[in-house]
């Protein structure tokens, strides 16, 4: 989640949750069994501006005036095509009801305050309902929550899964339910605000204190300075409450997360947890024993109320879930949701967003995740290589250091969050990502996600008011040039793409279909960089290589990140992994699988064993040894 401005390390607010673990000695947790298939592809798709091919993109533009993606643009058709680009999930982001500008007050919603709204079409990240969809994205808006069940029917049809967004850490300052199920009250409905804090009490606040809209610095105005008869300066709201990212201000500063309200899980403000603790040793039980856990225990109202919330969703055919900023919530709580979510379906794909690899496994193994964002360790390196100004040495440390977690830990190079690789704040061409993106799929059994326009080299470089150019917005209104090339007025067959556009995207295609068919990219892994580089001439810190096998394919894969030189080298692999290998004497065809271009000779003898590579700059191979 990139409220603006703030830095990853605002999570050290967890310092908040009164983290008991610091002196406790970290025993190394056991090798995480997983019955793999085959790999998952995420594709991550902004909803809102999926289908919009309206071309204003007018800074701070009105639905009217830029447009809006709906539900309805995932035809049949549209699925299909990103189905067949190698996909087996779909994110829907920014699909649960949150604050928008938009007036919708003939349908019964209130309108939302600029001084507490993100851009004009609003935060996806400060939910207002989380019992219906955005008004946004629906055509008739009395009917968007049976719009979005009906594209939720279509992706299973076009065999897809679902996943949605959930963001436990905090909702709107103005969240206001129009359709809870019955039984169910809105977030703070029955608070005792005249206490700071209580367990069962879904915010924090500052009695006595009214919340104050955050002093602008650097010349912003709420929707750029249009006159507005809600941007007045002023929210209604006392007591105050204190704010999503930890901020116990009662006028927050503008960097702060101040168009949420933090969600209380039962810590007090000195970091005491009211609720019980799970024992030593659970880490290593399942679901079900986690479920049963909390049988009978006394649980806090948001953890009842969040519990609740996502399985109304899975009721609904909702695959999965992303969790926003899982590690600003306490671990016990995870267990106890994602138990809960697990005994109705066991297959339910629950990702979340943690940056702080000391908790990457209590997160796992304690908080029943069964994906973690790989973005600290993996994702910041690869950038760095791709940039030109990091070495490919300090990826298979990674590797090693997760290895009893790789499958747990996702892979990415582009979200709503991060900049677009073509940026030039980033790489500057989407060309540089192709290498990082090869390593990215195959170097684990871990899922792939990939971020809409990500495979037409989309470089986010409009400015539509809020957000910043170099990432697409997630707070206004607007369309994506690359996408609304390929989408072709709803035709969804790149028909006004370029060359380069498609070829990128046939890039993409071959790269994510072959990883979803692999047996060997879900089994095992084995490091050839170390080796090389200190036996192979001319073998270098641009170039990366590693193995992958499973009892029917054996794969070499080669990448090489420099954008100018071709580099030609006799690869090695150590006599222990042609042991691993089963490599018999002799000469053994090797065959590029992107391509089916590239071939070569892996000559195996007395135990060792080369193989000839020539690559050209930015080429990759994964090649398969018959």
């Amino acid at each position: 989640m990139k409220h603006y401005n703030i830095i990853i390390s605002t999570i050290i607010i967890m310092s908040f949750f009164g983290c008991k673990n610091e002196e406790k000695t970290i025993q190394e947790p056991t090798k995480s069994k997983i019955e793999m298939k085959k790999k998952e592809v995420v594709y991550q798709v902004f909803t809102r501006l999926f289908g919009n091919t309206n071309t204003t993109n007018k800074p701070w533009g009105t639905l009217e005036e830029n447009g809006v993606g709906k539900f309805n643009d995932f035809t049949d058709k549209a699925l299909a095509e990103i189905k067949d680009l190698g996909v087996t999930h779909i994110w829907y982001t920014g699909v649960p009801h949150h604050d928008v500008i938009t007036d919708y007050t003939e349908y019964g919603i209130s309108n939302d305050d600029p001084d507490i709204v993100k851009g004009r079409a609003g935060s996806p990240y400060a939910v207002k309902d989380y019992y219906n969809v955005n008004p946004d994205l629906a055509e008739n808006v009395e009917n968007r929550l049976q719009e979005f069940e009906a594209l939720i029917e279509r992706s299973h049809k076009a065999g897809l899964k679902v996943i949605i967004d959930i963001v436990p850490n905090h909702v709107a300052r103005n969240y206001q339910s129009l359709t809870n199920p019955e039984g169910a009250s809105d977030f703070g409905a029955e608070d005792d605000t005249s206490v700071v804090y209580d367990v069962n009490n879904n915010f924090y606040y500052n009695p006595g204190e009214a919340f104050k809209v955050p002093e602008w610095k650097n010349g912003y105005q709420p929707l750029g300075g249009e006159k507005h008869p809600m941007a007045d300066g002023k929210f209604n709201e006392n007591p105050a409450k204190w704010t999503g990212n930890g901020s116990r201000a009662s006028q927050p500063d503008m960097n702060d997360w101040y168009e949420t309200v933090k969600v209380n899980y039962g810590v007090s403000p000195d970091g005491k947890k009211d609720f019980e603790e799970l024992p030593d040793g659970f880490e290593n039980e399942d679901y079900k024993a986690h479920f049963e856990f909390w049988k009978g225990k006394t649980i806090p109202s948001s953890w009842k109320k969040f519990k609740d919330i996502t399985l109304y969703w899975t009721e609904k055919g909702v695959d999965g879930f992303r969790y926003d900023m899982a590690e600003m919530v306490p671990v016990e709580f995870w267990s106890y949701m994602n138990s809960h979510i697990k005994m109705k379906n066991p297959d339910a794909f629950l990702l979340a967003e943690v940056y702080n690899p000391s908790m990457y496994r209590d997160y796992i193994q304690k908080g029943k995740m069964d994906y973690l964002y790989d973005k600290v360790q993996l994702y910041d390196t690869l950038k760095h290589v791709m940039q030109g100004h990091g070495k490919t040495d300090n990826i298979p440390p990674i590797q090693d250091d997760l290895k009893d977690i790789e499958h747990h830990m996702l892979h990415f190079l582009e979200n709503h969050d991060e900049q677009r690789i073509a940026s030039p704040d980033f790489a500057g061409s989407a060309e540089k990502g192709k290498p990082a993106m090869v390593v990215s799929t195959t170097v684990s059994s871990s899922p792939t996600m990939v971020y809409f326009g990500q495979e037409f080299g989309e470089s986010g470089a409009e400015d539509l008011g809020f957000g910043d150019p170099t990432r697409t917005s997630i707070f206004d209104y607007g369309s994506v040039p690359s996408l609304v090339r390929w989408v072709n007025d709803k035709k969804f067959d790149g028909g006004q793409s370029t060359k380069k556009e498609l070829a990128l995207r046939d890039f993409y295609k071959r790269l994510l279909n072959f990883t979803i068919n692999s047996s060997a990219l879900a089994g095992n892994y084995q490091d050839l960089h170390a080796y090389n580089r200190e036996h192979t001439e001319w073998y270098n810190d641009k170039v990366l290589s590693f193995v992958r096998w499973s009892n029917d394919e054996k794969l070499i894969i080669v990448s090489n990140f420099n954008t100018e030189n071709t580099y030609g080298f006799e690869l090695q692999l150590p006599e222990d992994l042609v042991k691993k290998l089963n490599l018999e004497n002799g000469n053994h065809e090797v065959k590029d699988q992107l391509y089916q271009k590239y071939t070569s000779t892996l000559m195996v003898e007395n135990g060792k064993a080369k193989v000839r590579i020539d690559i050209n700059p930015l080429e990759s191979f994964i090649l398969k040894i018959k």
